[in-house]
């Protein structure tokens, strides 16, 4: 199980999304439906969920290159080159933007409801030994491919932690590490650390429930993941990712969907895995026009993704099996 999920390192949230969905419990895999006639119930699509917020706009960050950037303390991806990273359909309100990137110190801004369009934010230079080595250790995380380099990426967080000891993302990135490392009482005890720092912390709650759900312990996983989306004000795409991979766990496919679709409208189209995890829950209530729907979907924004041949092959049997019921399909793309 290691070395299938140490390919998914968590980087933006696509990565965490394979982990789990690559970690899933046996009673939790793909089980084919026997073709049964009968008329799909209704359901939210992919498509409305999406188009759930109409007053969403977008943001171009505008900051140093190759800088990580969240809103709302999810990781929403790099800048380029040019130092820019543009972010769509971001909700009315206000929110909280954070950018870091490798020599400077971090940097936390609020999100006006009136600031969209372009947000510059400069960075400075800092010397800070506990900062530099966090830094280094987000990055070897982030790259680690086997176990020994992600034993070293946990070295050097600790390293910073012994700078810095009160050092919340500290703590939060050590505990992925153990997880990923299969350390789930270390992994534990690293998020206890880091809410001691910092009690309300959404992330933290977050991956305590992907390491809870991780131990099968599936209902304190839930409460977990409810956690961190009352601690995101509602906003925690990860944490209804996971908490749609606990429910299937437990045979609640409805519930399931709900959930995905709630991270499909959060996320905004950056996470085609999403579309994965949904067809699959559509396939087994048996709902196959919007199981094909979001398999269409994942193929429209990653056509050649590793998960492509595999859909492809899906939908066309979703469409033989779907022959002679009254369940009018999408014509192939």
């Amino acid at each position: 199980m290691r070395e299938v999920r140490s390919r998914f390192n968590f980087v933006p949230l696509f990565l965490f999304i394979c982990a789990l969905w690559l970690a899933a419990p046996a009673s939790a895999q793909r089980r084919r439906p026997q073709t049964r006639h009968t008329t799909s119930k209704p359901a939210t699509t992919p498509a409305a969920s999406a188009n759930s917020n109409a007053t969403a706009q977008k943001i171009v960050v505008r900051t140093e290159p190759n800088a990580a950037v969240w809103l709302d303390e999810v990781r929403r991806g790099t800048t380029d080159a040019t130092g820019q990273l543009e972010i769509k359909q971001v909700s009315a309100g206000r929110h909280t933007l954070r950018v870091r990137a490798k020599g400077f110190g971090e940097r936390v801004v609020p999100l006006l409801p009136t600031e969209r369009g372009r947000i510059a934010l400069h960075l400075l230079p800092t010397k800070d030994e506990a900062e530099l080595i966090f830094q280094q250790a987000e990055e070897a995380r982030e790259k680690a491919a086997d176990d020994d380099a992600r034993k070293q990426a946990a070295e050097l967080y600790r390293r910073a932690l012994s700078l810095r000891p009160r050092f919340p993302a500290a703590h939060l990135g050590l505990a992925r590490v153990l997880l990923d490392l299969n350390d789930m009482d270390g992994a534990l005890a690293e998020i206890e650390a880091a809410r001691r720092d910092r009690p309300s912390y959404a992330e933290a709650s977050a991956v305590e429930g992907r390491i809870l759900r991780e131990q099968g312990d599936t209902q304190a996983a839930l409460l977990a993941f409810q956690r961190a989306i009352r601690e995101g004000r509602g906003f925690q795409p990860e944490a209804y990712t996971g908490m749609g991979l606990a429910l299937e766990d437990k045979g609640k496919y409805e519930e399931a969907a709900a959930a995905y679709n709630k991270a499909v409208a959060q996320l905004a189209d950056t996470e085609p895995i999403l579309y994965e995890l949904l067809g699959r829950t559509y396939e087994r209530l048996e709902k196959y026009k919007e199981a094909v729907a979001a398999y269409e979907k994942y193929l429209s924004l990653a056509p050649d993704g590793k998960l492509a041949p595999a859909i492809r092959s899906i939908i066309d049997q979703l469409r033989q099996q779907a022959n002679g019921q009254d369940i009018p399909l999408p014509p192939p793309q």
